[in-house]
């Protein structure tokens, strides 16, 4: 169930409202894809006012072969999205995926370098580490609260169950359209042509707009609100793509992009200050690549963007409003909103 365990419970399906045609998996959640796990850190302290944390993306396929196929896009580059060279030129991923929030990024690079190595029954001479972030400063009065004991409770304790949303992990500090928002997550069962396939998301969602959902546009304002988040359009997303498919890595970087382009229907601005980003990767490593047919490539774009929908908005459910020790306050979206 969605929540940070303060009453926040409630997922957008459960309104009787649907994203799409496609059934979800059982979880409705990333983990439903067959080979990942995931796992969080989270630094929620009221009293010193730090909201951040770390989300560990760990494909099991990643402990016998050196990588799996993988496509990166990029819609505006205002982040540190580090080992994106890397995964552009060699349509690869090296290591598991780790969010977390801006000065932070150095930090969990380093130590998911250490993890991999400690793991590793070969020496190691390279290895591309990579890291998404968002700007949590608005927020989170420590600019570098993630430590690599953190990290590495991340990576060890990931599993294949219920992925915890909102005010979690990588999105702890994370504000959205306005409300405060967090990490989300969504699947869709696809049915291709060989057989049915599991595709998943996770949101990192800190990006600036206007809320659209339930065929409205939803203010804070007009709910008798302040906006959260910083008077200038700034702000980051980072959409991760996981599938049970071996597909090639231009065709990864097709799906990845469709994850990114899929937060304008919520309403994403991409505006200047943002970084926007998308990644998608098969937890299946086949010994030639495969190719996918162009109807089941456009079934898959479908439920790419109809997970990423669904997915921030349970962010947004999910999150529970925040007041800083300096008298910020990033307000919960109102369930009334989706209720009514």
């Amino acid at each position: 169930m969605a929540g940070d365990g303060r009453g926040r419970t409630l997922r957008l399906r459960e309104t009787g409202r649907a994203v799409g045609r496609m059934a979800p998996g059982p979880l409705n959640a990333v983990t439903d894809v067959p080979g990942l796990l995931v796992g969080q850190t989270t630094l929620d302290d009221d009293e010193r006012g730090v909201y951040s944390g770390v989300t560990a993306l760990v494909p099991v396929a990643l402990e016998e072969a050196r990588a799996v196929p993988a496509g990166f896009h990029m819609v505006n580059g205002y982040g540190k999205f580090v080992g994106a060279t890397q995964l552009m030129e060699l349509a690869e991923l090296e290591t598991p995926v780790l969010l977390t929030s801006t000065l932070s990024a150095f930090r969990a690079a380093d130590a998911l370098v250490g993890w991999v190595l400690d793991r590793s029954a070969t020496p190691v001479t390279s290895l591309n580490p990579v890291v998404g972030e968002i700007n949590d400063s608005w927020l989170s009065a420590e600019r570098r609260p993630v430590t690599e004991a953190h990290v590495r409770a991340a990576l060890d304790g990931a599993d294949a169950g219920p992925v915890a949303m909102g005010n979690t992990g990588g999105g702890t500090g994370a504000c959205a359209l306005g409300f405060k928002a967090g990490i989300g997550s969504a699947s869709r069962v696809v049915p291709l042509e060989g057989g049915p396939a599991t595709v998943g998301v996770l949101v990192q969602a800190n990006m600036d707009g206007d809320l659209r959902v339930a065929g409205r546009t939803v203010l804070p304002g007009e709910l008798g609100l302040e906006r959260a988040g910083y008077t200038s359009p700034r702000g980051s997303c980072v959409v991760v793509v996981a599938l049970d498919v071996p597909c090639t890595g231009r065709q990864l970087e097709r799906i990845a992009a469709r994850g990114v382009l899929a937060l304008g229907r919520v309403g994403a601005a991409y505006s200047h200050g943002s970084g926007d980003y998308g990644l998608a990767f098969s937890t299946r490593v086949a010994e030639a690549p495969v190719v996918l047919s162009p109807a089941d490539l456009n079934l898959v774009f479908t439920a790419v963007l109809d997970s990423v929908e669904e997915a921030v908005v349970d962010a947004l459910l999910a999150a529970r409003t925040v007041r800083t020790p300096g008298g910020r306050t990033a307000h919960a979206l109102p369930h009334a909103v989706l209720l009514d």
